[in-house]
């Protein structure tokens, strides 16, 4: 099985900048490039429908004016990238919101706090294998 590719264009949704900052810095971590942020799903439905091909979302649940949940829902009825894997975030998941979220097409979660490790495992169980990190030197 071949790992996944680490050059495909990710999109993170939160609107708190720190996290969406610490996303960034873990994917670049676990060796992705190619890393765009969104405040809400929202601006990130536009960017996603600006023509630019997302290999993966990872989006924030409670949100406004368009929350994660609305995001799934409105990027699972486009043909054009609908199938793209979707892994929500939160704070809090209720039952009730995995039921939600499953019906909706969501491919995982990831809850609040998390670490690099935690990140890589809710990867690897939406995308494949990963492979190793790349070398980082320290200076």
């Amino acid at each position: 099985m071949s790992s996944v590719d680490k050059k495909m264009n990710i999109l993170v949704v939160d609107d708190v900048q720190f996290v969406r900052r610490e996303l960034r810095v873990q994917l670049r971590k676990l060796g992705f490039e190619n890393i765009d942020t969104a405040e809400n799903g929202r601006q990130a439905l536009e960017m996603m429908r600006g023509g630019k091909e997302y290999g993966l979302v990872i989006s924030d649940w409670v949100m406004d004016p368009m929350t994660g949940l609305e995001l799934l829902q409105e990027v699972r009825r486009d043909s054009k990238f609908g199938k793209t894997p979707f892994i929500m975030i939160t704070g809090n998941i209720q039952p009730d919101q995995v039921v939600a979220a499953k019906k909706a097409g969501v491919n995982g979660y990831i809850a609040k706090p998390f670490n690099v490790v935690t990140l890589k495992q809710r990867l690897e169980s939406v995308l494949g294998p990963l492979g190793a990190p790349p070398q980082t030197f320290a200076s």
